[in-house]
């Protein structure tokens, strides 16, 4: 049986609409997915929307609608850009669902069982735009006398009776969960922060809220629900039938890979894996936290700045597979990144149409024109062989780049073969040998085809729609029937005149 493989993203939290970091995320994680499906492993793949917390109440508020409805009109937009975006996800999970609400509640029992909750009084700085409290030790001062959380967001003075989970008390066995598996938390940078941070000390967390009542409600204290992130984190676990031993649960838990931002690795990362040990739940294999896509500026997108973007209009204007192709291709995946359309529309031009595409279009065109269609065998020449040499090895690297994250890297080994590609058909000129050396323009063309058919295998789970087009083409041309007209699969973009100004 295929070895199972899950993985998950950061729900996201509608209380706004979605933008390109949302869409960053979800097309990152389903490359992986759609990779990780080629490699023949067995992928479940889980994305949604994190649905409670004092944020969504007061959207809520102010437009003049309950929390539940307010979510019911946001979450389906945030499943319309993952079809919209072609991400293949198994579940799209809501924590607003039943089943949620009973996931939630018992690894809070799990973990009041283990005696690591206990009630008192809090008392300190919350962030409402991060959900999260910091240290006065974290904190900033801003121009206006008001204090900053480390994300630069305004923080308030919280006072309330609360529930506490006894996170000092995982400060050892955490810093042990960091030696013993180095790849816990990934990349490098990431690990060394919560590293230090943990280091510094643990103090107990509140995990429960008094002041509003949109959540999870708290086993036995009605008036409390649950920290938003004690919820939300438990979605990975209730997309597998926690706490009930499903098929799904043992076949698919601990998870590999919980892929999120750089911005919630100390929640992953520190308080999540808390969680699992207070309730005696297997951990996750790997926590990896990708860096930000920017503005041109250089700025974080931000719904309060109101510099976001919208990725169903980029993709509208550019295409899904250009901008999934660029989004990894351009960014090295774990670092910062920015976005503008020039640099797509030069990006997706010069690599996909000008050069795999327009490969692809005049070797199949060719090969209609004066092979009637029929698809010939590769060539057995000694450039024929080096050039599918080059290919096959530039597919071994992009495999093995991809095995970690680094799909630019993969990705750079992959155009690598494709310049390969072109270069000899520069050299071969079968336009020339149609008259001069037919059978060797036949060889030339089915050396090609080959090459053209495992580069595009090699990019489908980044570009899935135009690499099926394309397979499902060639493949036609099984058994010696011919193909049909080939049609350009990555078409030039066009910078909008009011980028180019």
């Amino acid at each position: 049986m295929a070895e199972p493989f899950y993985i998950t993203t950061a729900i996201s939290y509608p209380n706004g609409k979605p933008h390109i970091g949302h869409a960053y995320e979800a097309i990152a994680a389903d490359v992986i997915a759609r990779f990780q499906r080629a490699q023949g492993r067995d992928v479940r793949f889980q994305t949604g929307t994190d649905e409670h917390g004092l944020k969504m109440a007061q959207g809520a508020r102010n437009k003049g609608i309950e929390p539940r409805a307010f979510a019911d009109e946001m979450s389906p937009l945030f499943q319309e850009m993952c079809d919209t975006l072609n991400v293949s996800y198994d579940r799209f999970i809501r924590t607003s669902e039943a089943d949620h609400y009973r996931a939630s509640q018992a690894i809070w029992k799990a973990m009041a069982e283990r005696g690591d909750l206990y009630l008192d009084r809090y008392e300190g700085w919350y962030s409402v735009r991060d959900e999260a409290y910091y240290e006065a030790e974290e904190l900033t001062d801003a121009e206006d006398g008001s204090k900053l959380s480390p994300q630069g967001t305004p923080v308030e003075w919280t006072v309330e009776e609360s529930w506490f989970f006894r996170l000092s008390k995982y400060q050892q066995p955490l810093l042990d969960l960091y030696a013993a598996n180095p790849d816990f938390i990934q990349p490098e940078s990431r690990r060394n922060e919560v590293v230090r941070f943990v280091e510094g000390g643990l103090k107990d967390l509140s995990i429960s809220r008094t002041s509003f009542d949109w959540g999870v409600p708290v086993p036995g204290s009605d008036n409390h629900v649950m920290y938003v992130w004690l919820d939300a984190l438990t979605n990975y676990i209730t997309g597998l039938g926690y706490p009930d031993e499903t098929e799904l649960w043992k076949r698919y838990w601990p998870a590999n890979v919980h892929l999120i931002g750089k911005d919630v690795v100390r929640f992953h990362a520190v308080y999540w894996p808390a969680f699992l040990m207070s309730a005696d739940i297997a951990l996750p294999k790997t926590v990896y936290g990708h860096g930000f896509l920017l503005a041109r500026g250089g700025e974080k997108m931000s719904k309060s700045v109101g510099n976001v973007v919208d990725p169903i209009e980029l993709a509208e204007r550019f295409g899904v597979d250009a901008l999934r192709y660029f989004l990894l291709r351009e960014v090295t995946f774990g670092q910062d990144g920015s976005y503008s359309a020039e640099a797509i529309v030069n990006r997706v031009n010069s690599e996909l149409a000008n050069s795999f595409g327009n490969l692809a279009q005049r070797t199949l065109s060719m090969i209609f024109k004066n092979l009637d269609g029929v698809i010939p065998a590769a060539g057995h020449a000694d450039e024929d062989r080096a050039l599918l040499d080059v290919v096959e090895q530039a597919c071994n690297k992009l495999t093995d780049e991809f095995h970690g994250f680094a799909f630019s890297a993969g990705l750079e080994a992959w155009m690598n073969a494709v310049f390969a590609c072109n270069a000899y058909v520069d050299t071969a000129a079968p336009w020339a040998l149609r008259k001069t050396d037919p059978a060797r323009m036949t060889d030339v063309l089915g050396t090609l085809v080959v090459a053209i058919r495992q580069l595009a295998v090699a990019v489908a789970p980044i570009v899935p729609a135009s690499a099926d087009k394309l397979l499902t083409l060639i493949d036609s041309g099984q058994g010696g029937q011919p193909i049909a007209q080939p049609q350009p699969i990555f078409p030039r973009l066009e910078l909008p005149e009011e980028e180019a100004a």
